[in-house]
């Protein structure tokens, strides 16, 4: 069952057709990337932001969907291999060939449905890529601890067993960015995580996020995903749209980050 239906974003499929024509557009050219950043919150703050991304680019029929494991629960880096994910407009098939050729070609994920039982960051997601692609299919990855090395390894490994593929999946990061702080603050920790990004950087985001105490919660999955351009032969990469809960309350005491990122 979808674990925030009705509280991130609309319940019903008309409620929530109606939302997403709101916070995407249409383009007349979408550009094919490698992978994105995307912000998972509620519609209402980091909507605009989801929305801008996967309008901005063309979605394929696949697509690897990578997320912080808010819950504690399970593997550190789990997969689901089978079955589908209810949403408010039906099932939505997890791509079973995919996920078989990626957990033959990287040793640490492990299969695990309870690390994604209760877990709303990859959920968000699946109805931007929908909107565009009605007949999408992904592969969900929850990520716990992990080490650089290990980010790397998965990353490279993902990349590895997509490389030859007629058309590559989409490689998604559900990530926010800071998380309750000042305003100017988060925009400028904030700026240090996505320069780094944008340097096509990996290992700079990792130990920057660290070194420099960001909130961003999906560093693991950006961290990885970036691996993952890198070999798949990225060279550049965009910054989409950056907003904070701020922009959206009025209220900038406390605040949460979002960016939107695009690699190519």
């Amino acid at each position: 069952m979808p674990a925030v239906a009705g509280q991130f974003y609309p319940g019903t499929a008309s409620g929530l057709s109606r939302a997403l024509l709101t916070l995407t557009r249409e383009v007349k050219e979408r550009v094919a990337a490698i992978g994105v950043v995307s912000p998972h919150a509620g519609y209402v703050y980091s909507g605009a932001v989801a929305g801008e991304v996967f309008s901005s680019i063309h979605v394929p029929e696949r697509s690897i969907l990578f997320c912080p494991n808010h819950t504690g629960a399970g593997e550190d880096a789990a997969v689901m291999s089978h079955g589908t994910w209810l949403m408010p407009w039906g099932e939505v098939p997890i791509d079973e060939e995919l996920a078989a050729k990626l957990e033959n070609a990287c040793p640490l994920l492990r299969e695990d449905p309870s690390a994604h039982a209760r877990e709303h960051s990859i959920e968000v997601q699946i109805p931007f890529l929908h909107r565009f692609r009605p007949d999408i299919r992904f592969v969900p990855v929850a990520l716990g601890r992990l080490s650089l090395e290990e980010c790397r390894e998965l990353g490279e490994s993902v990349a590895d067993a997509v490389s030859g593929d007629a058309e590559r999946p989409l490689l998604v990061a559900s990530s926010d960015m800071s998380h309750y702080v000042p305003d100017a603050v988060a925009r400028k920790k904030d700026r240090m995580a996505i320069d780094r990004m944008l340097a096509l950087d990996p290992e700079g985001l990792y130990r920057t996020v660290r070194t420099e105490r960001i909130s961003m919660c999906g560093v693991l999955p950006a961290t990885v995903v970036l691996y993952a351009a890198l070999r798949l032969g990225a060279t550049s990469a965009r910054l989409i749209r950056y907003a904070t809960s701020g922009d959206v309350s009025r209220e900038f005491d406390q605040v949460v980050g979002y960016a939107g990122l695009a690699f190519f």
